[in-house]
């Protein structure tokens, strides 16, 4: 054969490919235009905390740009239901969140927002026994295997949703073979031995734990100092960082401890006013 044969059936074979490679994408372009979320712009810091207290649970905060939403559940008879002081036995992690975020997805091509390839976060607060949701946690994530982050024999593979699991399994590690959640550690106690950000990718902590300052006056010089030591090392080690219990009333305290919060690079700002933090984030 002659080079000139082999140019030109490279040059056929590759236009081939560059035409299909563009129909798909156009394809995935019109498949992810349709999703309800195409034109939300995603906050990659904000944090629905007791998401599923909104009026829309889960729905309310993806509107509104939220890249992580929380859910406190209860383990009830084999079922995972939601609810912070006790379980409401008409809402299920599966109803309220696992099926409406795999339809997002898969309107998505695979992203929750079709602006972001980063995936969005679902912190699930364990309120009854650790032990015992655990097992039902895996089932029921294993069940979407298209939607849900999992860890390979310790290999992360990303997908559009990752959970972290909080509560009463906060400060674990699993070394099961297929692991579908990572967990939550605190800044306030030792990580359990030889954990790492693939097995805890998130650090939370209460922020009256490790702080006086409520946003009123200028942040004292050595609070400021610790908070960004804090934030530094945690990402050195490859961990993400969230406090919960900051001041959340619409006054102008919570602004100015929201942009410490920024400044110092904490990755999830915790609020319950969902327009309050996109106001806050979108004009910054």
């Amino acid at each position: 054969m002659s080079a000139h044969s082999c140019t030109r059936r490279t040059l056929l074979t590759g236009g081939l490919v560059a035409s299909a490679t563009l129909a798909l994408s156009q394809e995935q372009a019109a498949a992810a235009a349709r999703s309800p979320l195409a034109s939300v712009r995603p906050l990659a810091k904000a944090h629905a905390h007791n998401d599923y207290e909104h009026t829309r649970p889960l729905f309310d905060a993806l509107e509104h740009g939220f890249t992580s939403v929380e859910a406190d559940v209860w383990l009830v008879d084999g079922e995972l239901y939601l609810g912070h002081d006790g379980p409401d036995l008409s809402r299920t992690l599966r109803s309220f969140y696992l099926e409406p975020l795999d339809r997002l997805a898969r309107l998505g091509n695979g992203r929750t927002f079709p602006r972001r390839k980063t995936p969005i976060q679902l912190l699930i607060d364990i309120k009854s026994d650790g032990d015992a949701a655990w097992p039902v946690v895996q089932q029921q994530l294993s069940q979407y295997p298209k939607l849900m982050t999992h860890w390979v024999r310790g290999r992360r593979r990303d997908r559009a949703v990752t959970a972290v699991l909080s509560g009463n399994l906060a400060q674990r590690t699993s070394e099961v073979a297929v692991r579908w959640a990572g967990f939550d550690g605190r800044l306030t106690s030792p990580l359990p031995a030889g954990a790492n950000s693939e097995q805890l990718p998130l650090l939370s902590d209460n922020w009256t734990k490790l702080f006086t300052w409520q946003g009123f006056g200028p942040m004292p010089a050595a609070e400021r100092t610790k908070l960004h030591r804090i934030v530094s090392d945690a990402h050195a080690g490859g961990y993400r960082v969230r406090f919960w219990a900051t001041p959340d009333l619409a006054l102008p305290n919570r602004e100015a401890l929201w942009s410490e919060l920024v400044a110092a690079g904490v990755d999830h700002i915790n609020t319950d006013d969902l327009a309050g933090l996109r106001s806050f984030l979108s004009n910054r």
